[in-house]
């Protein structure tokens, strides 16, 4: 295995069955607002190298330094869910990562043993890609590069929890900046 460093993780992940009952049941223990994207729509995926789907519904909200994403997987088959938590299950699913660039970073995953599960890309132009460390691990990682819309977001998630009095704990995340990326 080869060596590479990814800095620390940007963002906490969970695979849930429900969205919306598992960001009210975060948020009622004080982690939120959580801004909620449906069925977000990705192109050029590939999933273990071959053409694919990913069809998921995220939740995000701030986790005291770090976002917490909230994965309810709506895909019909295999899906990179799937692959960590099976079908309709429950737990943490990725860590993620801003990197340089993500075709070499997700060189170096690979070299490292931690082969691509799947790359798309968002409609925005944001690439991203999960890299399977289950093995190791017991989650995926997943990488994008930090843009400024991708950036934006991030301070918007964050800037609604501080002082967040706990008032409309689920919204709809066109209040928050630009489109994260799933």
């Amino acid at each position: 295995m080869t060596s590479f460093a990814l800095g620390a993780p940007v963002q906490v992940a969970y695979a849930v069955a429900d969205l919306d009952a598992a960001a009210a049941r975060w948020a009622a223990r004080g982690v939120g607002p959580f801004f909620v994207l449906r069925h977000i729509e990705v192109v050029d995926v590939r999933y273990r190298g071959r053409p694919g789907r990913f069809d998921h519904s995220s939740a995000y909200g701030q986790w005291g330094p770090v976002m917490l994403e909230l994965v309810q997987d709506h895909t019909v088959g295999d899906s990179p869910v799937a692959d960590v938590v099976g079908p309709g299950g429950e737990g943490v699913h990725h860590l993620a990562y801003f990197v340089d660039d993500v075709a070499a970073a997700g060189r170096g995953l690979a070299a490292h043993g931690w082969e691509e599960a799947l790359w798309a890309c968002t409609t925005t132009g944001t690439a991203f890609a999960f890299h399977d460390a289950v093995a190791e691990l017991g989650h995926m990682v997943e990488i994008y590069e930090r843009t400024e819309r991708l950036a934006r977001f991030y301070r918007s998630v964050a800037e609604a929890a501080e002082g967040w009095d706990g008032a409309d704990p689920v919204r709809d995340a066109a209040r928050a900046a630009a489109g994260p990326t799933g």
